[in-house]
C-alpha cells in the first residue's frame, strides 16, 4: 500500500473515530432479522401492499421473501434519467425470478444543471441534493424494505441519494445506473461554437445546432463532469456492480445488468447469502478509494464538497487537506473531457473502469480488502467487466478479466508514463481563505495569475462589463455572495466562454468566488469555493475593484497582495427581491443554515455524535 494512501487513511480514521463508532453503534441499534417488515401491525402491512398484484400481496404478507424498495429520480427531461421510466418494471421481474417482491419506495427531485445554468433555478441546485436526501428517508421510513435499489446518476442526484441512503445505513443499497448517450459531436467543438457565440462571431442558430448535436439522445452527458465522475465513484467505492457505469442506455447488456443488480439486491438482505448494509460498504478505507479515482480520472471539482457531506452521512470527517494530499501523489492516467478531447464512451472503449481499477491496485493506491456489493475478493471484483457474449437468456452476464493494456494510450494511459505526476487538484490558502483549483484541465503556462480585482455581486454583472467592453485587460473576477449561505452556491459556467475568449486574446485572467464551478470548468484558473464566504465575513468581502490579487497553484497560494484587510469595511450583500421567483423563498430556511463548502454545503441536521 502506498504509504500516503495508508497514513491519509489513518488519520481520517483517528479523526472519525467517535463519530464512526456512532454511526455504526446507530446501524446496529436499527438491526433486525427480516424481513423487516414482518415487525409491522396488519393494518401496516395492508395499507403498503394494497394495490400489489395479487401473488405479490401473497408473499408480501407471507413475510418469507426479501422486499426491495426502488427509490427513484426518474423524469424524462433529463436525457440520463429518462431510461429510468422502465427500471421498475425490470427490476420486479426480475425480483420476482430471483424469490423477491420490488415495490417503488418513491420518488425525488432531479434537477438538471445544464438546463438552470445562468439562470435563477441554479440557485436551487446545491440545495437539490440535501431535498433529495430528505425524500430518500421518506421513502425509507416505511420500515418494508430489506434491501434499495437507488436509480438516479446526475450531478447533486447520486450524492443526495447516497446520503440518504447512508442515514439508513443498516439497509443495503445498490445502485443501478443508466449509461452515457452515444457520442454526438465533440466536446472542444461543442466549446468552441459556444465561445464564438460569446464573441459575437456566430449566431443564435449555430450555437443550438451544436448544442443538440451534443446532447442529443437518452443518456448520460458525455463529458467527465459531475454526473459521470459520480459514476466512477459508485463503482471504486462498491456501490454499483462491477462495469456498470457506462454501457448506453435501452441496449441488451444494459438491462440485464439491471436484472443482475437486482439479483444481488436480493442476495445481500439479511435473508439473503451476504447481508452487506449500507453503512458497512462506506468506510474510510472507501471513501479514500473515491477520493483516490477523483484525482486518477480528473474528476469533478463539486465532489469536493459532495463527498465531504457522503463521508459525513456515515460518521467520516474529511477535509480539503485530504483531498490535497491524495492529488499530490496520484498520477493523472485518464485524458477525459474538458481535461483531454475524448468522451466517456471513448475511455470505456479504451479499458474503461476495469483497466483503471486494475492500475490503482497495482501501485497500492487503493485499498482493495473492502466491502462492496459485488461481495467476492474486495476491489479486484472490480478488475472485471460484464459481456453478454451472444447469449440467449435475457439475464445472462459474463465477468471476465479486464484489459491488461489500455487499448487508447491518448485517452488512458498507465503510472509509468502518466498525463500528469498528480491529480490536478489544488487547495490554495492565504489570506483570501481556502479555495480549491482543478488545474489540470489549464495549461501550464496559465496557472499563474496576478492582477488587478474586477469585483462582482452577481455573474450578470460581469457579463454587463464584458458586452460594455470594459474587461479587455488583465484582471481577475472576484464573483461574491455565491456561496451557501447566500444564494445556494450555483455553478457559474455562464462566465466560462467569456473568460475564455479573452484568455485566448493574450489577457492574463482568473476567477476567485466563493460559488461553484463544477466538473467542466475548463481552461481558467478558477480558485473556486472560497471559504468563509463573503456572507459569513470571509476575507472575499473586503476585497474591493483595483486590488491586486494572486493566483498561485504551484505554491497552492491565494491571496491579497500588498493591503492589510484588517481595517477594510466588509461589503454587505445587495438586497435581491427574490419574491417573484417561483419557490425561490420556499429555500430560505435551508440556506441560512448551510454549512460551509469545506464542511459539505448542507442543512441537514446531524446527530451528537458529528459534533
Amino acid at each position: 500500500m502506498n504509504s500516503t494512501i495508508a497514513s491519509i487513511t489513518d488519520r481520517i480514521r483517528k479523526r472519525s473515530a467517535k463519530s464512526r463508532a456512532g454511526y455504526l453503534a446507530q446501524i446496529k441499534a436499527n438491526y433486525r432479522e427480516g424481513p423487516r417488515r414482518k415487525f409491522l401491525s396488519e393494518g401496516n402491512l395492508a395499507h403498503a401492499a394494497a394495490a400489489c398484484p395479487l401473488h405479490e400481496k401473497t408473499e408480501i404478507f407471507d413475510a418469507k421473501w426479501a422486499n426491495l424498495g426502488i427509490v427513484t429520480a426518474f423524469n424524462d427531461m433529463l436525457s440520463a434519467h429518462q431510461p429510468f421510466e422502465k427500471f421498475p418494471c425490470l427490476i420486479k421481474h426480475a425480483a420476482r425470478r430471483n424469490g423477491a417482491t420490488a415495490q417503488v419506495a418513491g420518488g425525488t427531485p432531479a434537477m438538471c444543471d445544464g438546463v438552470t445554468q445562468g439562470k435563477d433555478g441554479m440557485e436551487l441546485s446545491m440545495l437539490s441534493r440535501d431535498t433529495i436526501a430528505m425524500s430518500t428517508a421518506v421513502a425509507l421510513s416505511h420500515d418494508m424494505f430489506d434491501s434499495a435499489i437507488y436509480l438516479g446518476i446526475c450531478d447533486k442526484i447520486v450524492p443526495g441519494l447516497l446520503i440518504g441512503a447512508l442515514r439508513y445505513g443498516h439497509i443495503p443499497a445498490i445502485f443501478a445506473p443508466a449509461g452515457p448517450m452515444p457520442s454526438g459531436i465533440p466536446n472542444p467543438e461543442k466549446a468552441k461554437i459556444r465561445q464564438l457565440f460569446a464573441e459575437g462571431k456566430v449566431g443564435r442558430e449555430e450555437l443550438i445546432n451544436a448544442e443538440a448535436a451534443s446532447y442529443h439522445a437518452p443518456g448520460t452527458c458525455t463529458f467527465y463532469g459531475t454526473a459521470n465522475s459520480n459514476q466512477m465513484l459508485m463503482e471504486i467505492m462498491g456501490l454499483q456492480l462491477p462495469g456498470t457505469s457506462f454501457i448506453h442506455p435501452n441496449t441488451p447488456l444494459r438491462d440485464a445488468m439491471t436484472a443482475q443488480t437486482t439479483r444481488r439486491a436480493v442476495q445481500i438482505t439479511h435473508l439473503g447469502e451476504d447481508y452487506t448494509p449500507a453503512g458497512e460498504v462506506i468506510d474510510e478505507k472507501a471513501i479514500v478509494n473515491g477520493l483516490v479515482g477523483l484525482m486518477a480520472t480528473g474528476g469533478s471539482t463539486n465532489l469536493a464538497i459532495h463527498m465531504i457531506a457522503i463521508a459525513r452521512a456515515a460518521g467520516i470527517k474529511i477535509d480539503w487537506d485530504d483531498f490535497a494530499d491524495i492529488s499530490a501523489v496520484v498520477p493523472l492516467i485518464c485524458k477525459v473531457y474538458p481535461n483531454g478531447t475524448a468522451d466517456v464512451n471513448h475511455f470505456h472503449a479504451a479499458g474503461g473502469m476495469a483497466y483503471l481499477i486494475a492500475e490503482l491496485i497495482s501501485e497500492g493506491l487503493v485499498h482493495t480488502n473492502v466491502t462492496t456489493v459485488a461481495g467476492g475478493e474486495g476491489l479486484y471484483e472490480y478488475t472485471r467487466e460484464p459481456i453478454r457474449n451472444g447469449h440467449a437468456d435475457a439475464d445472462y452476464v459474463l465477468f471476465r478479466k479486464g484489459a491488461d493494456e489500455s487499448l487508447d494510450r491518448e485517452i488512458l494511459t498507465d503510472f509509468k508514463a502518466p498525463f500528469r505526476p498528480d491529480g490536478g487538484l489544488r487547495l490554495l490558502k492565504g489570506n483570501l481563505g481556502r479555495s480549491v483549483m482543478k488545474v489540470s484541465a489549464v495549461k501550464r503556462d496559465s496557472w499563474l495569475v496576478e492582477a488587478p480585482a474586477v469585483v462582482v455581486d452577481h455573474q450578470d454583472d460581469l457579463v454587463a462589463l464584458h458586452k460594455e467592453g470594459k474587461l479587455e485587460k488583465d484582471f481577475v473576477a472576484v464573483l461574491r455572495f455565491q456561496g451557501p449561505k447566500a444564494n445556494g452556491m450555483p455553478e457559474l459556467h455562464k462566465l466560462t466562454p467569456i473568460l475564455g475568449a479573452l484568455q485566448d486574446k493574450g489577457f492574463k485572467v482568473g476567477l476567485v468566488t466563493d460559488g461553484r464551478m463544477s466538473g467542466a470548468s475548463g481552461k481558467i484558473p478558477a480558485a473556486i469555493h472560497l471559504v468563509p464566504e463573503a456572507l459569513d465575513g470571509g476575507p472575499i468581502s473586503q476585497v474591493q475593484t483595483g486590488d491586486m490579487i494572486r493566483i498561485d497553484p504551484l505554491n497552492n497560494t491565494l491571496e491579497i497582495v500588498g493591503i492589510d484587510l484588517a481595517d477594510r469595511p466588509k461589503a454587505q450583500m445587495p438586497s435581491r427581491d427574490i419574491s417573484g421567483i417561483t419557490g425561490m423563498d420556499m429555500f430560505a430556511p435551508m440556506r441560512a443554515n448551510s454549512r460551509s463548502a469545506e464542511e459539505g454545503a448542507s442543512f441537514l441536521g446531524e446527530p451528537d455524535w458529528m459534533e
